[in-house]
């Protein structure tokens, strides 16, 4: 620690130079960080996903839409404790911008199949008793500001009613919380949707079960979908957790994308910090012999060397991953409907503090091994 001031003032007499390396290595660790929220926010939901549930959908894609009677075929399946459907109504409130991940499902049992979900007993009862009303997220009450027993308008962008109108009328019977994330959602009676829309009669998007064994699983969905096997719908029965993961592959291998642009940035800036140190000791060959001569070690000045190349990378890189944390905090608020768990997880951090002492380790090996080999009359030759 008493050299600290002698490595400040290196860093010092080049500000310009200093400025726009770290400037460099900053916005290095800030997209790095970025792409690690961003992987977060696309897999991290299936690490909530529910052990004990599985996903039965269109084996074509999940867009494909499945016969109403499917759902009570399933719920008899021995083994099955409850199912519910889910249809996708895609909801806008008031304006385009404000998109609502909406859904129509069955009250009935939707707590039993969603244990997360907490709501009192008597917003359930009134839910289950209104079959115009519906629940909402904590998130989105307190974003629109919505209370108990007002009715919103929510305006799908697929769907249309038998009298041309694309507006439901939605009373809020209850304000849930999810411990898996999911407070920015509104669940309506699938009865009171079906029976108004204009097209897609008695169909629903896919299947929800809980299993009352868990390691069920593989045997169930194989008799789930043995059922339906050579229908107009076969179908395609797998663990939440697996569909979850299968919906985001859909975007490509997030984890290769982000080693991919990570690897380039970072090559990139160990060229410039190495670059930059290396031009450094080259400008003070002459005091690095002074230093020798007045009794530092070729050891001692070899690790001032290595000591700056790390401390002008772990700046940047923390302030990096710092504002990295910012700015996923940002996009999460904006983007929580869509993406409830993104942010800069612990294990960003460990990588990224590995990252900070690699990429400062290989920045200062050149200019460190050139500091080593100095000799002080060659070096006093040369100024």
């Amino acid at each position: 620690m008493k050299y600290l001031h002698l490595l400040w003032a290196n860093l010092g007499r080049k500000r310009l130079r200093t400025s726009l390396t770290l400037a460099s290595i900053v916005i290095a660790f800030l997209l790095f960080g970025m792409l690690r929220a961003l992987q977060t926010a696309l897999t991290g939901s299936a690490d909530l996903a529910g052990v004990d549930r599985l996903v039965t959908m269109h084996k074509v894609s999940f867009i494909q839409s499945l016969p109403l009677s499917y759902l009570t075929r399933i719920k008899g399946v021995e083994g099955v404790r409850a199912a519910g459907s889910s249809s996708w109504f895609g909801g806008i409130y008031q304006q385009d911008r404000n998109q609502v991940a909406t859904f129509a499902t069955e009250p009935e049992n939707f707590f039993e199949l969603y244990t997360e979900y907490d709501l009192p007993a008597e917003q359930i009862k009134a839910w289950k008793a209104d079959r115009t009303s519906a629940i909402v997220g904590i998130g989105l009450a307190e974003k629109f500001q919505w209370k108990l027993g007002q009715t919103i308008p929510i305006r799908s962008n697929i769907f249309t009613k038998q009298d041309g109108s694309t507006v439901w009328d939605m009373k809020i019977a209850g304000i849930y919380k999810a411990s898996n994330g999911d407070n920015n959602s509104i669940y309506f009676h699938y009865d009171y949707f079906n029976e108004s829309r204009s097209i897609a009669r008695d169909e629903i998007g896919m299947v929800s079960v809980r299993l009352k064994d868990p390691n069920q699983a593989p045997e169930i969905s194989r008799k789930i979908d043995a059922m339906f096997a050579n229908s107009p719908a076969e179908t395609k029965t797998n663990t939440e957790r697996a569909f979850m993961k299968d919906f985001a592959g859909q975007m490509g291998n997030i984890g290769t994308l982000v080693t991919a642009v990570a690897s380039a940035v970072f090559f990139t800036m160990l060229l410039v910090t190495a670059n930059t140190m290396g031009q450094a000791i080259r400008e003070r060959i002459n005091e690095i012999a002074v230093m020798k001569t007045l009794g530092f070690s070729s050891l001692g000045v070899t690790a001032l060397v290595f000591a700056e190349a790390l401390l002008v990378t772990a700046i940047g890189g923390l302030i990096g991953l710092g504002l990295a944390a910012m700015l996923s905090g940002m996009v999460a608020k904006v983007m929580t409907t869509f993406m409830p768990v993104m942010g800069v997880g612990a294990d960003t951090y460990v990588i990224g503090v590995a990252l900070i002492i690699i990429l400062g380790s290989l920045a200062a090996a050149l200019p460190s091994v050139q500091a080593w080999r100095l000799k002080i009359v060659d070096a006093l030759r040369r100024s």
